[in-house]
């Protein structure tokens, strides 16, 4: 493992007086010349120099200590850094190569070499990343742990600070070591307890078990033996004990970073696996107060365990005087006034201590930087954030900001002052900590349990009560930027995924009831969220925390439920983001636009986003964030420069459907100038008069922006329709293949946008679509562009794959109409297509072929339906799954065209195609129908619909014979198996679908017996209502008495139907029971489907059913059939087969059966059933 850098890092040790002499003699002039590192060869040529003289070293060796101590000084005074010199060339194999060696040379009595070695261990693999082999860990590991046993204790610092650098990342391969660190009486723990004196040595073993339980990405996760039991435990104790009274701030500061940095550790990479609620509720209680460690102003009493609670927590506020270990050094007292300096004054650290100390400071000036914010953020944050304060009417609870806290410069003399910025810097880094471990445990801990947690995190009480301390409150307060982004991390890690908790939301209701729900709750933690978030942004001015606003405003317009709450969240937002689509930060820009893209995605369409659509240009630029003057590097004509005030929330501007209509989308406009037009300030470097358009993730991003905007609202895009496919159709001319890739999307949605607008089921007036007439213009110009040189572009398959989705968007009748020279064209690119070695693009071709095969253009096409079935039955035995999934799909459609033909077309289309190709079909049909459920659903639908169109002709050759046999088992299979449900109720439906066919012999057949049981079995007995009603449907659909065989079978069927409606309520399943109402309809009709067949020889049989307690409860839900008492629901969709028949033809089709039976010859019991239709009747006219 690469042996990265402890995350509190040593200051390389032994730099002689002469080095430090020299050092501080270099003039300080304008003239001197400017730093340079040191060359990378010297530092080679050094490494090798020391290597050479260490490896020809033997412990027997004259004046081997001197020379050991001359190469290790020479060693440690080199800086090899390939962070800041990444030529260094040193290999890895010569820096192990020479520890193991080193190893054996230094005797454990020679302590002082011990340190310098150990000192270089840490410096050599941490500096150089080298990534020890596994006889070099070993070697080290055995090493620095008999170093622990046998050197005096003054050395074990620096032993152990080697130990954590050797175990960094590689914990799983050290177990043999494992139990003489954190065994029982192991030195990491008896080093680590809150008991030891030594604070530095503390401090490095809890390194070291950090360390240990470090996880590399592709590596196993320490045991649970030692990682839960032990190290957790030992981190989570560290944290709950509170500071030693004679322990500094600035050291109690590094032992908090380092057992944070462990739980962090500990919680990474994996599900919670450190307890139940109680020991969760501990972490969280304790990461939320060291997530305001040594914030000013912040004096409460912590409870040690969060409970999940649908309602919030609040800490309860303590008596303004602290005891001394719970209060910081800086703490002011009055914290509603200046802050005073302290009466006593910071001990002076001792000896060691101070010099680490010093060192780490230095090398971790990079962890948590801008701490001191500028001028213009202090008037920022006094002028925009000063409503989210309410400090004033709570002293004991003040959170006034550290940064307006200021003093004078007589308040402190120069070393106080260097002394309390290194202790605000280390309290920055603690609360940074604290939130990337409050991170791991979001990520780790399962969202429902999580959701019990949110109020103690997210306030979800109304404005103007006592301030909550919760992550809002670091997000609009915390002096830090870097602590500010990870707690919007931590927020955007919550609010991921959160839609289905948040679906709960809601407070439309214009009175507030007297107690508080918890969708209303919910609802004002939603609006609490939007109100902060809004005043961060206009205060914050770092970008990388600017980035971070904006994308956690994404996740919460994602996931919350805006159609549930009352409009206006939206329309302040989506004015607030707008100039930020200038600022000169790449990523601000980007996630800007990333946020638009979720405003047009969520719910849509909303109302309150199409208001804000339409809206002029103008009024949307009317309002202006604090930054503007320094984001506006895209200056539009007429800007003016924005006064430093908050977006003022005016009511959207007032126009008339026409003007709504008309007018240009400013949406549309803006990505399609961030896509195409040159970007207006060039930067230095760039050469005069050269174009430069924005850079890829803008332009990426503003395609993206667009298909939303498309899919979501077409209908106000639709005026846009040519100018967007210009857009992408220059996209898909550039070079760069993601560019092209998301232009040919952009296509695909446009498509898909004017089919929507053609569905019959849509209801959009025919004035309100676009002309079919623009739509063919609109495809021809498309398809003679570049999308065909992207067909085939077979360097970028993903390209090739979005392209075919797009000539399948077309929409069917604008390709009636184009030339026919580019239908074949799209005809022979999809069929050459499908022998593509990529699958993905074999898979979209075929997808595209089954769209195509339902154009009335091509179905009736014989040779174009032959040489799609033929491609379609050879991507069937792909390998691919997902190939086989889609081409059985297609497979159904292009039997679903085959039924449709049969019955517009007639005979001539089934006779001219091939008998030959019907049968490969129904065989490849009846393979497919054993694969994966994915391809099964498919293919039992083809099934069903091949038995369908098969001729008698066909029927009685004796190649089909067993092929029709086997076809009709393997739906019989299926209806019986414990396949997924939509699989099953396809393909009872595909049973029905044969049964149409009167070709075949149902009366005769061997396999005519098992199709009728096995929908007999499943109309009683299975679970799931769709299924019940798809078998009853099935078994409705045969027109002739003799289809249902002998007595004995047809009573079968009569019982089984019978049987179902009499149980169509019992379920334990609410989801079931919606359907129960359309599954007494579909019963209903398939028993009086059997009445108005049935013959003499049935009739004692079902006088026997009628007269009894079967025949009362039949006559109950028959009567509701006939008086349409109970409408069909979801779930019985109405089919060619389904019952669209008034009440009143329901009761002549009756009358006409009574009046058949009455003409029957039999007289054995025909009464006892006529008496029953006859009352039945009579019922039916009662009101």
């Amino acid at each position: 493992m690469a042996a990265q850098a402890e995350f509190h890092t040593m200051a390389p040790a032994f730099v002689s007086c002469q080095d430090a002499s020299a050092s501080s003699a270099v003039s300080l002039s304008a003239e001197a010349a400017p730093f340079s590192p040191q060359d990378s060869s010297d530092a080679d040529k050094q490494f090798s120099h020391c290597y050479a003289k260490l490896r020809g070293l033997r412990p027997q060796s004259a004046q081997l200590r001197d020379q050991l101590n001359l190469l290790f000084d020479k060693l440690l005074s080199e800086k090899y850094n390939k962070t800041f010199n990444p030529d260094i060339a040193i290999r890895p194999e010569d820096v192990c190569t020479l520890l193991k060696h080193a190893s054996s040379l230094v005797p454990f009595n020679q302590e002082h070499l011990v340190v310098k070695f150990c000192q270089l261990m840490h410096n050599l693999l941490n500096h150089l990343k080298v990534i020890m082999d596994e006889l070099t860990l070993n070697v080290l590991m055995n090493y620095v742990t008999c170093a622990l046993k046998k050197c005096s204790s003054w050395t074990h610092a620096d032993v152990l600070l080697a130990l954590s650098t050797v175990v960094y990342g590689n914990g799983p391969q050290c177990h043999q070591h494992l139990e003489n660190l954190l065994g029982e009486n192991g030195v990491l723990l008896q080093y680590s307890s809150p008991s030891q004196q030594d604070q530095e040595l503390r401090r490095v073993s809890l390194n070291c078990m950090a360390n240990i339980c470090l996880r590399i990405p592709g590596q196993p996760p320490l045991d649970d033996q030692y990682r839960a039991a032990v190290c957790f435990r030992v981190f989570l104790k560290t944290l709950q004990t509170p500071k030693p009274a004679n322990v500094e701030e600035l050291f109690y500061c590094m032992v908090l970073q380092s057992a944070l940095k462990g739980l962090q550790y500990c919680l990474s990479g994996g599900k919670w696996k450190f307890g139940g609620g109680e020991e969760l509720g501990s972490v969280l209680a304790i990461l939320k107060q060291m997530m305001f460690h040594g914030s000013p102003g912040v004096m409460v009493e912590w409870p040690s365990v969060l409970y999940p609670a649908p309602l919030p927590q609040y800490e309860g506020q303590s008596s303004p005087r602290q005891p001394e270990t719970r209060k910081p050094p800086e703490t002011p007292k009055n914290v509603t006034g200046r802050s005073k300096p302290s009466a006593n004054k910071k001990r002076k650290s001792r000896g060691k201590g101070k010099k680490n100390t010093t060192a780490e400071s230095k090398d971790e000036d990079e962890d948590v930087d801008g701490e001191e914010t500028t001028n213009k953020q202090e008037s920022l944050k006094e002028q925009c954030a000063g409503e989210a304060e309410n400090v004033a009417n709570s002293p004991a609870l003040s959170l006034y900001p550290s940064w307006k806290q200021t003093s004078s410069d007589s308040e402190f003399s120069e070393a106080e002052g260097g002394s309390q910025s290194n202790l605000k810097l280390y309290h920055g880094r603690v609360r940074q900590t604290a939130l990337l471990c409050l991170l791991a445990v979001v990520k780790g801990v399962e969202k429902r349990t999580l959701y019990g947690y949110w109020s103690s995190f997210i306030p979800d009480a109304p404005i103007g009560g006592p301030p909550q301390l919760t992550l809002l409150t670091t997000i609009l307060k915390d002096s830090s930027p870097k602590v500010r982004t990870c707690a919007l991390q931590v927020l955007s890690a919550m609010l991921d995924g959160s839609r289905q908790f948040l679906a709960v939301a809601e407070d439309l209701t214009p009175s507030r009831p007297s107690y508080t729900s918890f969708s209303f709750s919910l609802a004002t933690a939603v609006r609490e969220l939007h109100r902060t978030l809004s005043l961060a942004l206009l205060a914050e001015i770092s970008p990388q925390t600017l980035t971070q606003i904006i994308k956690c405003l994404s996740y919460l317009v994602t996931n919350a439920p805006y159609h549930r709450l009352r409009p206006g969240l939206l329309s302040p937002l989506w004015k607030q983001i707008r100039p930020y689509v200038r600022h000169r930060d790449v990523n601000v820009r980007v996630s800007v636009l990333t946020l638009y893209g979720a405003l047009v995605t969520t719910q849509a369409p909303l109302s309150e986003v199409q208001l804000l659509l339409r809206q002029p240009e103008g009024s949307i630029l009317g309002s202006y964030t604090p930054q503007e003057t320094s984001l506006s590097w895209r200056q539009r004509d007429g800007m003016s420069s924005p006064n430093c005030t908050p977006v003022k929330h005016s009511p959207l501007n007032s126009h008339t459907p026409k003007e709504e209509d008309t007018s240009p989308l400013w949406l549309v406009q803006l990505c399609i100038a961030l896509i195409t037009r040159p970007r207006e300030n060039q930067s230095d470097n760039e050469e005069i008069g050269t174009t430069v358009l924005e850079p890829s993730p803008v332009r990426l991003e503003a395609l993206q922006v667009m298909s939303h905007l498309v899919r979501g609202y077409f209908s106000l895009c639709q005026s846009h329709l040519f100018e967007i496919g210009q857009v992408s159709a220059r996209c898909l001319g550039e070079t760069d293949p993601s560019i092209q890739l998301h232009g040919a999307k952009l296509l695909d949605e446009l498509g898909s946008g004017i089919i929507q607008q053609y569905r019959a089921e849509n209801n959009i007036p025919e004035s309100q679509r676009i002309p079919i007439n623009q739509v063919v213009t609109f495809w021809s110009e498309v398809l003679s562009g570049p999308l065909n040189a992207a067909l085939q572009n077979e360097q970028h398959p993903t390209l090739q794959t979005s392209a075919c989705d797009t000539l399948s968007s077309i929409l069917p009748q604008a390709f009636a109409q184009l030339p026919d020279k580019t239908q074949l064209m799209c005809i022979t690119v999809l069929l050459g297509l499908t022998y593509s070695e990529n699958y993905l693009v074999k898979t979209a071709a075929v997808r595209a072929l089954g769209i195509y095969i339902l154009f009335p253009c091509l179905r009736e096409d014989v040779m174009f339906v032959a040489d799609t079935a033929n491609t379609i039955l050879a991507a069937l035995e792909d390998r691919s799954p997902n190939v086989r999934v889609k081409a059985a799909w297609s497979l159904g459609n292009l039997t679903d065209t085959l039924t449709v033909n049969m019955e517009t077309v007639g005979v001539d289309f089934q006779e001219e195609l091939s008998d030959m190709l019907l049968l490969k079909m129904l065989q490849t049909a009846t393979r497919a129908s054993a694969d994966k459920d994915r391809v099964k659903s498919n293919a039992v639908r083809a099934l069903g619909n091949l038995l369908h169109f098969l001729q008698r002709s066909q029927l009685t050759r004796s190649v089909f014979k067993q092929p029709l046999e086997d076809a009709v088992r393997a739906l019989v299979k299926t209806v019986q198996s414990e396949a997924m449900m939509k699989v099953r109720w396809n393909a009872c439906y595909a049973l029905g679908n044969a049964f149409r066919n009167p070709a075949l012999p149902l009366e005769s057949a061997s396999w005519s017996h098992d199709a009728f049981s096995a929908l007999c079995n499943v109309v009683t007995s299975c679970k799931n209502f769709k299924v019940r009603i798809k078998s009853a449907a099935a078994l409705s659909v045969p027109t002739q008495r003799c289809c249902y065989g002998d007595t004995d079978r047809f009573i079968c069927v009569w019982r089984a139907l019978a049987t179902a409606l009499e149980n169509s309520e019992d379920t334990n399943d609410f989801l079931e029971y919606r359907y129960s109402a359309s599954l007494r309809h579909t019963l209903s009709q398939a028993l009086l489907h059997l009445l108005s067949l049935s013959q003499a020889q049935d009739m004692s049989a079902l006088a026997n059913s009628l007269s009894g307690e079967e025949g009362r409860g039949i006559r109950v839900h028959l009567v509701k059939y006939l008086r349409a008492e109970e409408a069909a629901t979801e779930g019985a969709e109405e089919e060619r087969h389904g019952d669209s028949f008034t009440p009143q033809q329901r009761v002549k089709a009756l009358e006409q059966t009574v009046v058949r039976l009455k003409g029957l010859e039999t007289e054995v019991n025909k009464e006892t059933v006529l008496a029953f239709l006859e009352d039945f009747l009579k019922s039916c006219e009662e009101p």
